[in-house]
């Protein structure tokens, strides 16, 4: 990786592919990525996203688990995993300090392509999907770096695929759950007031690898709970 001005490198690479990865890589999108005074590139483009994201392509300790998410509190990204493989991957910018994302374990409940924020109702929430009472992933802005107030930002394309891949819940009447939808488990710590944990990518490509062990570690104690429910959706 290589410390780059956005406008420079822009001038000279107009592959959309390229600027995927660089977008990634940045934790940002399009509108904000040319406002940042410099971001770092990977020397080598001729990767999927996925090589460039610090998860794991495959978790055997998830095999048993039909479909499940992770958002990366300190790496700022997010992978889908459907039997212990990785099948979608990307950034994510997540709670500033005030209002940090909560950590542990959700479910994806229900869902909607535009819905207003309970936060401030001029916010417009696109392929908005809830996970707790008051948060959910959906598309937003991205500035690269911790910035919601506690709920989990997304590129377009990335926030349609999980609005598209991911269950919701089934529910029996309006107070009672038949069984949950898909189960995210959001981990992790951001260094607020440090740089960017990615700038270290120049310094160690490997900085931020999320290894299959710390996989496991984050999943296990949530793993039976899991299981049971979706145990329940197969039985219905």
């Amino acid at each position: 990786y290589t410390l780059e001005s956005p406008k420079e490198w822009l001038k000279t690479n107009e592959n959309a592919a390229d600027l995927e990865i660089a977008l990634a890589v940045n934790r940002t999108d399009k509108a904000f990525f040319t406002k940042m005074d410099s971001v770092i590139i990977p020397t080598d483009m001729s990767g999927d996203i996925a090589f460039y994201l610090p998860f794991p392509v495959e978790v055997p300790y998830l095999a048993d688990v039909d479909k499940i998410l992770f958002f990366s509190y300190p790496t700022q990204t997010f992978a889908a995993y459907e039997n212990g493989i990785l099948i979608y991957t990307g950034p994510t910018n997540m709670g500033k300090k005030k209002n940090p994302t909560p950590t542990g374990l959700f479910f994806c409940n229900w869902k909607a392509e535009e819905t207003i924020s309970t936060v401030d109702d001029e916010w417009k929430l696109l392929w908005n999907f809830n996970i707790a009472n008051k948060g959910g992933f959906h598309q937003y802005d991205m500035p690269g770096f911790p910035a919601s107030h506690s709920c989990l930002r997304l590129q377009e394309k990335d926030a349609k695929y999980l609005y598209k891949w991911a269950d919701q819940w089934v529910l029996i009447d309006d107070e009672n759950v038949k069984f949950k939808g898909t189960p995210v488990i959001v981990f992790g710590s951001y260094p607020f007031g440090q740089p960017k944990p990615w700038l270290e990518l120049v310094k160690n490509p490997k900085a931020l690898t999320i290894t299959e062990i710390e996989m496991e570690k984050v999943t296990a104690p949530f793993l039976e709970t899991i299981l049971k429910e979706q145990e329940k959706k197969k039985k219905s």
